[in-house]
């Protein structure tokens, strides 16, 4: 891409940065929608299943587009100059214009989270398709990550499209790798549910959902085959310290489940960043020391 690399890399960095704040204000809207949207489809679903021959309900269009973003409190439209990337939460101080009603800090630190990560795809895949390819991938763990932490989901509609789209990323531009994208889906698939009969053989109770499995998955299909080993061994050490902190601390109670998907999640934006190999190294000194 001659023209490309013309252009400076800050620059790029800049746009990449710019488009994470646009894109991560919309990851949150997907963070809060998706769920309701799903639960809507299986109520509907399950009338349609029990009333066979009742009329469907008639319900208010609810999606990613509409309605337009409303404060939850007082039902405010948000208009376009309150709906700016991190300037709106600062220039607000933080509350709805209409009611005063505090806004919850997550939105503007996902924004900024978004960018700063997309930002730092680029600089480490430089500007190319894999950084396109690898900025789609950060943006869906993000949010897979924070619905699974607010619900406990994981939607088939992001972890299945996923999956599919690490295999046909190698298919089209690194058909060499191919391979072993395709058995590190089916091999990370396969590890975590013969965990999970494993665990519900031994306690009758279930360890984790299929969810979990699915973004293993996907990940092995972005990553190859050798990526699962510290993608495993990073999301279970970082779940095992939080979940021991939380109960610490006070904030869960013992045997109440922690969802293992934002674990996985993030040890896939490090593996992004950083590459199996230099996880590796952090990690098994660690494993084996301790």
């Amino acid at each position: 891409m001659p023209a490309l690399s013309a252009v400076p890399l800050p620059l790029w960095l800049a746009a990449a940065g710019l488009l994470g704040l646009v894109i991560g204000s919309f990851l949150n809207v997907v963070v809060y929608r998706l769920p309701l949207m799903l639960e809507r489809q299986w109520q509907a679903e399950a009338h349609a299943t029990l009333h066979p021959d009742a009329p469907a309900a008639q319900t208010e269009r609810f999606d990613l587009i509409a309605p337009g973003s409303r404060c939850p409190a007082c039902g405010h439209r948000i208009a376009w100059w309150e709906n700016i990337p991190v300037l709106s939460y600062v220039l607000l101080r933080g509350r709805c214009s209409a009611c005063g009603v505090s806004i919850s800090p997550r939105y503007p630190l996902v924004e900024l989270a978004t960018a700063l990560l997309s930002a730092a795809v680029v600089w480490r895949w430089g500007v190319n398709w894999d950084a396109a390819a690898y900025l789609l991938l950060l943006w869906a763990l993000i949010v897979l990550a924070l619905i699974d932490f607010d619900t406990t989901l994981l939607p088939d509609s992001i972890t299945l499209p996923l999956l599919w789209l690490g295999l046909i990323w190698h298919a089209a531009l690194h058909p060499a790798e191919l391979s072993g994208a395709v058995w590190g889906a089916v091999v990370g698939y396969a590890a975590l549910w013969t965990v999970y009969q494993g665990f519900r053989m031994l306690t009758g109770k279930e360890g984790m959902g299929f969810g979990d499995f699915k973004l293993l998955a996907a990940l092995g299909a972005w990553f190859g085959l050798a990526a699962l080993l510290p993608i495993v061994l990073l999301s279970s050490i970082c779940g095992a310290v939080i979940g021991i902190t939380l109960q610490l601390l006070g904030r869960t109670q013992r045997g109440k489940p922690i969802p293992f998907g934002p674990f996985l999640a993030a040890a896939g934006v490090l593996l992004l960043l950083a590459g199996p190999q230099t996880l590796l190294a952090l990690i098994l000194p660690t494993v084996v020391g301790g």
